[in-house]
Formats: C-alpha cells, sequence, structure tokens
C-alpha cells in the first residue's frame, strides 16, 4: 500500500526538540515532509505574511526527510507547502504541528501557531493535528508523547476528521505515573489575566513587558484543563468557523436596527 503523505510544521523552529520528536514519530507512519519556520514564531496566531518577502530554503537537518524552513508564520509554512512545494503533486494525507513546547489549552488555542498551522491545514480540507506538551522547562521531557501521537494520527488517518475540524492534542509533563489514557474534551473556560510591568531603558525611554497569570473558571471534569491535571492526554476538536450560530436567533429578534 502507499504510505501516507504526512505535513510537519510547528511554531517553535525547525531546529526545536518538540519537531524531532514529531517527525521521527511520523517517519514510523508515513513519507514525512517538513515546511517549518526558520525561528520561534511562538503566540503568532493566524497571521500571514502580508506586504513582506517570504524566504523558503532546503534544509537537511533531518535524516531521509525532505525539510524546508521558512521565514514566515506557521500558517505561512502549510500554505507554501500546499501550494508551492506540493504544487502539482499529491497533497497532505494529514498535518500535523508540534510538538509545542508548552501549553495550548483553553483560551490559548486562539494565540498559538502550532494550532494555527493545524487549523490551516483543515482550512484546506486536511485532517490536522496540533500537538503540545504541557511543559515549559528548557530540558522537558518529550519521550512519554510518542506513543498516543502515534495512536491518535493513525486513527486520524484511518478515520478521517469532520469537514474543517482540526484535534487540539495537550500532553501533561512528564511524571513518575505513566499517563492515565485520552480524553475527547471541550476547551475550558480559562483565560490569561494580564499585567504589563513598566520598566526604562538605559536612555531612559519606557517601554512594558507583558505578565500575568492564567485563572482557570472552570469547575468541570470534562474540560482539557482537568485532562492535564489529572495526567491524562486531552483531545479538543477545534473548528475556524468562530461564528456564534447561537445569537443570530436572538440578535434578528432584539435588535431594533434591523426592522
Amino acid at each position: 500500500m502507499k504510505k501516507p503523505l504526512i505535513l510537519v510544521s510547528n511554531d517553535d523552529g525547525i531546529t526545536s526538540k518538540g519537531i524531532r520528536t514529531l517527525v521521527m514519530a511520523m517517519k514510523k507512519l508515513g513519507e514525512v515532509l517538513v515546511v517549518a519556520p526558520d525561528s520561534p514564531q511562538s503566540g503568532m496566531g493566524h497571521a500571514i505574511t502580508v506586504g513582506e518577502t517570504l524566504r523558503l530554503e532546503e534544509n537537511f537537518i533531518f535524516d531521509g526527510v525532505k525539510a524546508y524552513e521558512c521565514s514566515g508564520t506557521p500558517a505561512d509554512c502549510v500554505k507554501m507547502a500546499r501550494h508551492y512545494v506540493l504544487k502539482g503533486k499529491a497533497q497532505p494525507d494529514v498535518v500535523v504541528s508540534g510538538v509545542n513546547h508548552g501549553s495550548n489549552t483553553s483560551i490559548s488555542v486562539l494565540y498559538s501557531g502550532t494550532m494555527s498551522a493545524a487549523i490551516e491545514g483543515a482550512i484546506e480540507g486536511t485532517p490536522a493535528i496540533g500537538f503540545s506538551l504541557c511543559d515549559y522547562s528548557h530540558d522537558a521531557d518529550f519521550s512519554h508523547t510518542e506513543e498516543p501521537i502515534l495512536r491518535i494520527t493513525e486513527q486520524v488517518l484511518k478515520k478521517g476528521l469532520p469537514k474543517g475540524v482540526a484535534l487540539n492534542v495537550n500532553f501533561p509533563p512528564r511524571r513518575n505515573e505513566n499517563l492515565k489514557g485520552i480524553r475527547i474534551c471541550r476547551q475550558a473556560n480559562a483565560k490569561w489575566v494580564e499585567e504589563f510591568d513598566e520598566r526604562f531603558d538605559p536612555n531612559g525611554r519606557r517601554y512594558f513587558w507583558m505578565a500575568g497569570n492564567f485563572v482557570n473558571f472552570d469547575k468541570g471534569e470534562d474540560n482539557d484543563e482537568w485532562a492535564i491535571a489529572n495526567n491524562y492526554v486531552s483531545v479538543v476538536p477545534c473548528q475556524f468557523d468562530l461564528t456564534a450560530h447561537s445569537a443570530i436567533p436572538l440578535l434578528n429578534e432584539d435588535w431594533d436596527i434591523l426592522r
């Protein structure tokens, strides 16, 4: 049987530890193509490069894997892969992004460059998955992510995903006990509460450093934050349609300007 074509990207850059983990896992499942940023692009959300040049260079960092580094954002990388590198050729069977070095649970999915690459794949009609490890330490251990990465990706390759859906997968940090399993979850009701630290440079000019805390308002046990806290892998189906469908009839009924 023909091997599936797997497009790999990320937001931490092509030299990151997480993308190497993902590439090594995907080599067990099919033919791998990597198009990833040439430098870290964390927090870029679904930004694309407009009005500036894009550069794409082949990179030989992965043995036996065709790889390119791109000067653009994660979304740019997926676009470049599909519409330049693979132009006139077979398109990917799945797009995978990550493994991100840090959490992308709850509201963080909106800011995530990792998930933007996956969502871009879904926009193009390709099943897509974003993988993230909820560990910010510089020497984070990714070893426990490989087995669930393979299981989840195999299921997506075998059974597909609903049109326009990408999976947001988060792994707990490596702990003394084994992972308890995989949970299909909803996004937790949580948010970042920002603070801005006012500082001054050596020339006396004021600047700000964004800080703050992540606050979880959700008391449920069916969300991604609960799953991670209890040593489960969380899987949240996401979509790019941000329409608040439930609000449409309410606005049609209550807004006087529509009459």
